[in-house]
């Protein structure tokens, strides 16, 4: 047996017939989850490999080259803040940006960004490649290896196993202490557009058709969804005379904490507005029987907050019309995107189709729209942390997980990146509860509720959602990535120093009187606000819905400059103090639950006066709260009240045993 060293501790051992390789942790998949739980491992001073079909699919866009959205901002936001990559990322490869919802409040103002999609592409596979500790692999992971732990048993009697590594199509064997599954769209995928099948991932790229079946020998527990695009348009076919020009905003911000605002201030390109109409829908509708979809072709469930054209007109024909937005998929080159309309109609229906919109009546497409189909796991396997239950070491993020969009899909990588590395660490996992973060929310909801189309996040979803707003996802989450080794020695001081920044301009604006004077009074009336009968504070100016601290900067003759990021939060927690403190209120009985845990092998047979539904409901969930458990579909509040009223039981009876 020959052995050789490559890299930092990275071994290989070579036997006449197999290749033997070892490593800490394996991720197979290259994705947006992949590439951020990859970094993270490597950047926590773990050896990692990353496995992709194709080392030119890393960080692929397949579907719209954009980056953030309502909601989808505040994820790539926290992402960034606990020192993940897709923020900084798409900062380098940005061609349009704007801030969405700007005319409601703070807590639902969403940062969305068109990527130049190669260059997003290009820029991530260089930061991997020249990560310290991270090997990038192009091979096909067709087999998970694991081996029962003695004596260990889940709570349903099946022996407990524990990852050893993984074996890819051409034998070679990983050992590895932690595996991450983030195999997005590739499992058995098949691409469809009309009669015509395709058994391949997405954008043409090689599907991954072996792991499936390891996955269910190992008890994994699978399902199958679709999702979908639209077609891509030459540029040079469109009459843009017809459309609606969406420009950038002339400020633009940075997704991320660590970029300096001035780099991201460059020249941007527009997008453009159009509509279907009636003729469009016709069409459509005179040819459903050719739709996958509607002809029964299509297995996999779609995502209901992202409907095929196919589906709009059918579920709302009360509408004329709906919008449809051409993006540019890049700098260098005339593809455009075709928003809004994603379909596996036929080719021939599709370019009529796409014909009656004004704008694109002379359209040449450069790519069909087509669904796909792939297989993915129903999440309630999995803990919070993102670890399988029944599988030690084995953790998964993404669309396998059954969510939708690059941006659901790299929370999801990180955290299950941070846990493989802390696992092997034999430290605690990160687990961010619902208050704490959109993520926690977005983890939440995919291994407690039983998600049966793929899930995507919204600002509906967060209860919260005024403490978990983008602009403060830093002051939330950069301590944790600080922690777990993430986050820099000096993006931590500077962090601690906005913090100092922030309550000393807060205090000082509610300690600075402001009397009734007539320059006052006549300040006021100029502002259109109402004149003072006492004296008052700027802070209290503050919170009137026509004043701010850029209007009230004359009165406030003490006032020192302060940099935009500290401001932006003093202003929002001063005009918003009354529901931050609600709402904190409501958090703190939201944790008294969260912290009621419930054994791992929790007999629900043996707790009286459970329902039926709640009892089975609770077998194949296994919540690790009383928080969780109330939280699954079938358990009632009644049901939560019987299983308190059994955990107080329980711990009286450990106490007097241990007497």
């Amino acid at each position: 047996m020959e052995k050789e060293k490559q890299g930092d501790g990275y071994r290989m051992e070579r036997n006449m017939s197999q290749i033997k390789e070892k490593a800490d942790v394996c991720v197979i998949g290259a994705g947006h989850a992949g590439c951020e739980a990859a970094l993270a491992c490597a950047r926590m001073g773990l050896d990692t490999v990353i496995f992709t079909v194709s080392v030119d699919s890393i960080a692929l866009m397949p579907c719209n080259p954009n980056i953030g959205g309502s909601s989808k901002g505040h994820l790539v936001r926290e992402v960034d803040a606990l020192g993940g990559e897709m923020g900084k990322n798409i900062d380098k490869t940005f061609i349009q940006s704007k801030m969405l919802n700007v005319s409601k409040g703070p807590a639902v103002h969403s940062l969305r960004a068109q990527a130049d999609k190669s260059e997003y592409t290009k820029r991530m596979r260089q930061v991997l490649e020249n990560q310290e500790n991270l090997t990038i692999k192009q091979a096909e992971v067709c087999e998970l290896l694991a081996e029962e732990i003695p004596g260990e048993k889940d709570a349903d009697g099946n022996p407990l196993k524990r990852i050893t590594g993984v074996k890819t199509f051409t034998g070679t064997v990983y050992e590895a202490k932690a595996v991450v599954l983030c195999t997005g769209t590739y499992l058995r995928a098949r691409c469809l557009c009309g009669e015509s099948i395709t058994y391949t991932g997405p954008n043409g790229l090689q599907a991954a058709n072996h792991l499936t079946e390891s996955l269910e020998k190992l008890g994994i527990e699978m399902q199958r969804f679709k999702t979908g695009t639209p077609a891509r348009m030459d540029k040079r076919s469109i009459d843009f005379s017809k459309m609606e020009e969406q420009f950038g905003d002339e400020k633009v911000v940075p997704f991320s904490f660590s970029t300096n605002p001035e780099d991201v201030q460059i020249d941007q390109v527009s997008c453009w507005l159009t509509y279907t109409n009636e003729k469009t829908h016709e069409i459509i509708k005179a040819n459903l029987d050719r739709s996958p979809i509607y002809a029964g072709i299509i297995e996999g469930t779609g995502p209901r907050y992202c409907p095929s054209i196919e589906d709009k007109v059918v579920k709302f024909s009360d509408k004329p019309r709906h919008q449809v937005f051409l993006e540019p998929e890049g700098l260098y080159t005339n593809e455009m995107y075709v928003g809004g309309m994603s379909s596996s109609l036929p080719e021939d229906v599709q370019l009529a189709m796409y014909r009656t919109v004004p704008g694109l009546e002379n359209c040449k497409m450069v790519r069909n729209a087509y669904a796909i189909e792939y297989d993915c796991i129903k999440a309630k396997q999995l803990y919070p942390s993102l670890e399988f239950k029944n599988i030690e070491g084995l953790f998964s993020g993404g669309q396998f997980n059954g969510s939708s969009g690059y941006e659901e899909a790299a929370a999801q990588g990180l955290i299950a990146g941070i846990n493989a590395a802390r696992k092997i660490q034999g430290k605690e996992p990160v687990v961010l509860d619902r208050s704490q973060a959109y993520i926690g929310v977005l983890i939440d909801d995919l291994v407690t509720k039983d998600n049966r189309e793929p899930y995507r996040m919204m600002t509906s979803r967060a209860e919260y959602r005024l403490l978990l707003r983008q602009d403060n996802a830093d002051l939330r989450l950069r301590k944790i990535g600080y922690e777990v080794g993430l986050i820099s020695e000096e993006e931590y001081r500077h962090l601690l120093e906005k913090e100092k920044m922030i309550r000393e301009e807060t205090a000082r604006l509610k300690a600075t009187p402001i009397g009734a004077s007539s320059v006052t009074q006549e300040f006021l009336k100029e502002h259109g606000s109402s004149p003072l009968k006492t004296g008052t504070t700027l802070a209290e100016l503050m919170c009137r819905p026509e004043l701010s601290y850029e209007i009230l900067a004359p009165l406030d003759e003490n006032r020192k400059p302060l940099p935009t990021e500290v401001l932006e939060q003093v202003e929002i927690e001063i005009k918003y103090e009354g529901y931050i403190i609600r709402q904190q209120h409501q958090v703190e009985q939201y944790k008294k639950m969260e912290k009621k845990k419930i054994p791992e092998n929790m007999d629900y047979d043996d707790v009286p006066s459970l329902r039926l539904e709640a009892r089975q409901k609770l077998k194949a969930y296994r919540p690790v709260s009383v928080g969780q458990a109330s939280r699954i579909s079938g358990v009632s509040p009644a049901d939560v009240s019987v299983l308190l009223v059994y955990l107080e039981h329980l711990s009286y009876k450990e106490g007097k045993s241990k007497e």
